[in-house]
């Protein structure tokens, strides 16, 4: 069976650089961008069995417009690709697309539909557990 594919998106090289190390050496095939826009492109091609986002980058709350735009797609993959949050945010924000209203595609209080969150500063141990329970509840493992 071939590796499992990781698409690390975030705006900051060395942590992509650290997190490429921790993750290839579990044996997992690792992609990178730097921006959510080349990280579009690459979930598009290459296909990730998982995707590992920020949520904060240098635009602001870049990571939840690249779930919206994944999830929009009409595309099954992208409706159902499992995606990780890399977030010192989320204890502090309830992380919902429309908290009070729609917009017809996501209901007032829903929950950001993504399979898990990690904590900043990311401890190696932390990711890969997290990594390894998204894949296994999805059946990648």
């Amino acid at each position: 069976m071939p590796p499992r594919k990781i698409l690390l998106v975030d705006d900051d090289p060395d942590l992509i650089h650290a997190l490429t190390l921790v993750l290839e050496r579990q044996g997992y095939q690792v992609v990178s961008a730097l921006d959510p826009h080349r990280g579009l492109v690459l979930a598009d091609t290459e296909r990730p069995d998982l995707i590992v986002l920020d949520v904060m980058m240098p635009e602001g709350t870049e990571g939840f417009h690249f779930v919206w735009n994944i999830r929009t797609r009409p595309d099954a993959y992208f409706q159902q690709v499992p995606i990780v949050m890399l977030t010192a945010i989320h204890q502090r924000t309830a992380l919902r697309f429309y908290p009070d209203s729609t917009d017809g595609t996501y209901q007032a209080g829903e929950y950001l539909p993504v399979q898990g969150f990690v904590d900043k500063p990311v401890e190696p141990a932390v990711l890969l557990a997290e990594v390894e329970r998204v894949l296994a509840s999805v059946g990648c493992s």
